[in-house]
């Protein structure tokens, strides 16, 4: 059968209007033109499907049937509708998202709550990377946008600033460093360090730097979480490097002083890294417009 979704509206009108013009109305067609369509389709169907009498049409048993599969199939279509267009809204759907580690522990957790929470059907799907292995994934397409650090080369991609973002050395309340308010890469790699575990993005990030300088850290041990290692510090068992939001928040509870770094690639904004942002699709450019990298960043992703 060659019935298309408006040739079943026109039969449910006027099965409803029990009359063939009445259903023409209501479908804002012109008789003609209705009464055409519905030969159509009862040739179309090879059987009767209205009952012509004096006071206008009744489904015959065929039409009947017919009524029945064109209100489910109407149904679900709609639901078909309302749900596509929630995807294009941003009301569902996965949209993946990569960030360095200071934007996964400090800035995105409480930035993305409250838009998660106003679309329970969207799943973020939010992975750890350093900000260089993250602008790799949008140049090659493997992911729409990241969150960086802007002391990365960028290539052909464009920035967008969301967030200030600094790392800070920790060190014990009794440390003889405790008093200086500056400190220096040199000095935090001459220390027992407690590092971040294998895999973490902003520990890759501080060994790349160490190589660059000819040194490595005096790893004492590594741990999962900022607050293991802001744990450590503040029990005298070494020093680490952490972001300032990270030792603002673990303070009260891991008592610590918090040194300023000299260099300056310590102190960075966090990004949104696209390629081109106008080719995103709705509900990646309203995820990172509450982020705060403005209505359509200028790139892609």
């Amino acid at each position: 059968m060659r019935i298309d979704l408006s040739d079943l509206r026109l039969f449910l009108h006027i099965v409803d209007a029990g009359s063939i013009s009445q259903g023409a109305a209501c479908a804002h067609l012109a008789l003609a033109s209705a009464s055409e369509r519905l030969r159509r389709i009862e040739s179309d169907a090879g059987i009767a499907l209205l009952e012509r009498h004096a006071r206008g049409v009744r489904a015959t048993e065929a039409g009947e049937a017919l009524a029945h599969h064109a209100r489910r199939m109407l149904r679900r279509h709609g639901m078909l509708r309302d749900e596509l267009h929630a995807f294009a809204a941003g009301a569902r759907g996965t949209l993946r998202l990569y960030a360095n580690t200071a934007a996964m522990t400090g800035f995105l957790p409480r930035v993305l709550a409250p838009w998660l929470a106003a679309r329970p059907a969207v799943r973020i799907e939010l992975k750890e990377r350093t900000s260089l292995e993250i602008v790799r994934a949008v140049a090659a397409g493997r992911i729409k946008a990241g969150v960086v650090a802007d002391s990365v080369d960028p290539g052909g991609l464009q920035l967008a600033p969301v967030a200030e973002d600094r790392l800070v050395l920790i060190v014990p309340v009794g440390h003889p460093l405790a008093p200086v308010r500056e400190a220096t890469f040199g000095d935090a790699l001459a220390l027992p360090f407690i590092g971040l575990a294998s895999g973490s993005a902003l520990q890759d990030h501080l060994d790349a730097h160490a190589a660059a300088a000819g040194r490595a850290f005096a790893f004492r041990i590594r741990v999962r979480t900022f607050e293991d290692l802001c744990m450590l510090v503040a029990q005298g068992v070494g020093v680490g490097i952490v972001p300032v939001g990270a030792s603002q928040r673990y303070r009260r509870s891991h008592p610590h002083r918090a040194i300023a770094l000299r260099e300056p690639w310590t102190r960075r904004r966090l990004c949104v890294c696209v390629r081109d942002g106008r080719a995103l699709a709705p509900p990646m450019r309203d995820l990172l417009a509450h982020l705060g990298a403005g209505p359509s960043p200028e790139a892609d992703g």
